[in-house]
């Protein structure tokens, strides 16, 4: 995370807008650009890839372990890969994740099948808090070790594997936990199968289909996908352009809707069919979202995304949108606060395991600007309304090393004009480090109050 720590105070309500913007690169696809550059043979050329502080501790850990990378200009990026089992550093050095989950799981997926790995592990505060239970019963399936034992969280220490043997593995809905499985398969004997039970994120599948020997999707009798590692094969390079980010681009959409008279272009778009859960279900409530200029590169749909302000039903989310809409629950949380009559999600069980608790932190969010919230383990319900009075009321985000709460925040007092102060905001420079400034070029007013 960044060395800085500042809070932004949103100073009023935004006005009418009519603009066309570009958000700021994928976080998944970036940091699996540099992870699959980093085990394949020869030089992978990256651009366009987000320089978050996520992206900037994937490429410190690479050094770290070896991997010569190379900036040619902003945003574009070499990286001289030496093929599978070539990452190496010296017995407990320590490897810092900063605040990425996306990096721990799958740079820990490289490292468990990697020969001769003796290291620490370790994150940021809040990273140090998340519950690794089931990567690192993964893991040790391929044959790594972890200590202390019994222990499920950072710091920790990694032993690798040292005879990797193929696996089975019937996945969930974590796209980490499949990516981190298909990473440690690569470097293993013999054939990992994967049985995709639920349909989560296909970014690592994506970029392996450049490679047809080494990943195999089939289809079984009940039309579920099985992924197919074959271990101990050659890697091409990587010739990568990132697309924009659909979650980032999430909240300029939702501000728009929400805002009167207001039009957005959102341009370079990755519309992946998995990533655009948030923008189907507003669009079947009545949200005025169009998909223009759509096209396929490097195995992912890259399109325009048009936004109008909208009259937008209350929502109903069943759990069968969680996976392609995990990032954006809190901003659609904010959009169902503002509109008429009591929406619903369920499903939603695993919130409560993200930078913080994404339920009960925003809960607490919506209570101050007086909308009634209210949720069981698994499901939350929230009775909107466009009749508040939001004249005196205010908004507070204590530290809590979330960057969606944050922005959530921010595009809740946009809206309602009320008044906020959103502490811990550097930590939305983890995924959108252009964040404000799109904001403030569509006539956002905030203050920036540095607090170290």
């Amino acid at each position: 995370m960044s060395n800085r720590s500042f809070s932004v105070a949103v100073l009023k309500k935004i006005k009418s807008y009519k603009k066309s913007i570009e958000v700021d690169s994928d976080k998944s696809i970036s940091i699996r650009s540099f992870l699959f550059s980093s085990i394949s043979h020869n030089v992978s050329e990256l651009r366009n890839v987000l320089e978050s502080e996520d992206v900037f501790s994937t490429i410190s850990c690479l050094k770290k372990l070896g991997v010569k990378i190379k900036k040619i200009k902003s945003k574009h990026y070499l990286v001289f890969g030496k093929g599978l089992g070539s990452l190496y550093a010296k017995k407990d050095i320590t490897l810092d994740f900063g605040n990425s989950g996306t990096l721990a799981r799958l740079l820990i997926g490289i490292l468990s099948t990697s020969p001769n790995i003796q290291l620490k592990l370790k994150g940021d505060k809040s990273l140090n808090k998340r519950n690794m239970y089931k990567l690192i019963n993964l893991m040790s399936e391929f044959g790594a070790q972890f200590y202390p034992k019994n222990k499920y969280n950072f710091p920790l220490r990694i032993i690798s594997s040292e005879m990797p043997v193929a696996i089975n593995y019937k996945a969930g809905i974590s796209a980490q936990l499949k990516s981190a499985v298909i990473l440690s398969a690569l470097n293993s004997y013999g054939i990992t199968n994967i049985l995709e039970e639920k349909e989560s994120r296909d970014h690592t599948e994506n970029i392996l289909k450049k490679n047809p020997d080494v990943l195999k999707i089939e289809k079984n009798k009940k039309k579920q996908k099985i992924i197919k590692v074959f271990g101990k094969k050659y890697l091409n390079p990587i010739h990568l352009t990132v697309p924009s980010d659909p979650s980032s681009a999430a909240f300029m959409t939702a501000l728009t809707l929400l805002n009167n008279n207001s039009y957005l272009s959102i341009k370079n778009v990755c519309l992946n069919p998995r990533r655009i859960g948030f923008y189907k279900l507003l669009k079947k409530h009545g949200a005025k979202i169009y998909f223009k200029k759509i096209r396929k590169i490097n195995n992912e749909l890259i399109g325009n995304i048009e936004v109008y302000s909208s009259k937008i039903k209350n929502i109903n989310a069943p759990s069968s949108y969680y996976t392609s809409l995990t990032d954006e629950y809190p901003i659609v949380f904010v959009i169902a606060a503002l509109i008429p009559g009591v929406s619903v999600f369920k499903g939603i069980g695993d919130l409560a395991n993200k930078e913080s608790n994404r339920i009960e932190e925003m809960k607490k969010i919506l209570k101050q600007v007086g909308v009634k919230c209210t949720s069981t383990k698994e499901e939350m319900k929230i009775y909107g309304s466009n009749k508040i009075s939001y004249i005196n009321k205010k908004i507070f985000v204590p530290n809590l090393g979330d960057h969606r709460i944050c922005m959530s925040a921010l595009i809740l007092s946009l809206i309602t004009g009320a008044k906020a102060n959103i502490n811990n905001f550097e930590t939305v420079e983890t995924s959108s480090p252009s964040f404000l400034k799109i904001i403030k070029s569509l006539g956002g007013k905030f203050e920036i109050k540095k607090t170290s």
